[in-house]
């Protein structure tokens, strides 16, 4: 028997965490025992049923994990190994992370650096790993130190804590936007050169505006993100991967067509392996762990239900980790 963090729909929808055995488990390769997990916007959204992200029921949530190989069939991975999971539907489709127990498909595992430890790889998780796949989209696309100041929407969420502190130490000058004034500190703390009011952002605004960004990191779509095209310097890209604000993209190819500017879609759930271990690498050379603990509050398993609720509410800055047990 083990602890898992079970989403029921019947008849009324629940979220509680409770003891489970193996036969709850879905089919898989790898069984992981799993020390930490973390709560991303996604899981929030599961867990207090705010969006339909869970396909099949029941469901364990937990998008995000990681812990050591129990046993596998997979030729990848032997009992011992220290893996890691972020996405590929785990959490939606299939039983996820948010427990002590996890059986999973050995493709879907990175090795985790040796650079860091469980807790530290789910302060980083998917948010953090989508903020590095953000940063790598700008530079395929060019972007270089010196290039412009880079913003960063939703600076004190998980994407953009992350994105801040990794664009910061690779020299670029990052203006963070949010709309907690309170927590300039903690934005600076993290590398932000300057911070903004995410007001002049959030409202309709022309489809050309003037050129401020030399790129963008965006997680919340709707008109932030067509504000933000809108204000890209000529030549210069936007990477976009999130839905804070809404998922509509009210803007026009102003931008675009006169500007040159690109919009580079990012999506952490289903990107191939290769582009995965090579985040996950950049992440062990390019992040300040010691941002990490800035950045992280943990949770015990028993405590998830109620941070969610409080991620939902944007009662919370930077990331949550959740130790499960083992």
């Amino acid at each position: 028997m083990f602890n898992a963090l079970v989403l029921e729909k019947d008849p009324e929808f629940s979220a509680t965490v409770r003891e489970v055995d193996d036969s709850f488990l879905p089919e898989g390769d790898v069984t992981l025992d799993v020390e930490y997990s973390t709560l991303n916007f996604k899981d929030g959204l599961a867990i207090t049923n705010r969006s339909p992200v869970v396909r099949s029921w029941p469901m364990i949530a937990g998008i995000d994990g990681t812990g050591t190989v129990a046993a596998s069939s997979s030729a990848r991975w032997k009992p011992g190994d220290a893996v890691i999971l972020d996405g590929f539907g785990v959490g939606e489709s299939h039983k996820g992370c948010l427990a002590q127990r996890a059986r999973l498909k050995g493709d879907w595992l990175v090795r985790r650096p040796d650079r860091f430890s469980a807790r530290q790889a789910m302060a980083i998780g998917t948010a953090g790993y989508t903020a590095m796949l953000c940063v790598l989209a700008l530079e395929r696309h060019g972007l270089a130190p010196g290039d412009g100041e880079v913003l960063v929407t939703g600076a004190t969420g998980g994407v953009g804590s992350v994105a801040i502190a990794l664009l910061a130490k690779l020299g670029h000058s990052v203006v963070a936007a949010t709309g907690k004034a309170s927590e300039e500190g903690y934005l600076k703390s993290l590398g932000a050169a300057r911070v903004i009011d995410r007001s002049e952002l959030t409202s309709p605004g022309k489809p050309l505006q003037k050129e401020r960004w030399g790129g963008v990191v965006d997680a919340v779509g709707s008109h932030t993100l067509a504000n933000a095209c809108a204000q890209t310097r000529y030549r210069g890209a936007v990477a976009a991967c999130g839905l804070a604000q809404g998922m509509d993209f009210p803007a026009s190819v102003a931008p675009f067509i006169l500007r040159g500017v690109s919009l580079l879609g990012v999506d952490s759930v289903m990107a191939p392996m290769a582009l995965r271990e090579q985040a996950w690498s950049r992440l062990a050379s390019d992040l300040d762990r010691a941002k990490l603990d800035a950045i992280t509050t943990e949770v015990p398993l028993s405590g998830a239900v109620e941070a969610a609720g409080r991620l939902m509410a944007g009662q919370v800055k930077g990331r949550i980790v959740v130790r499960t047990g083992h």
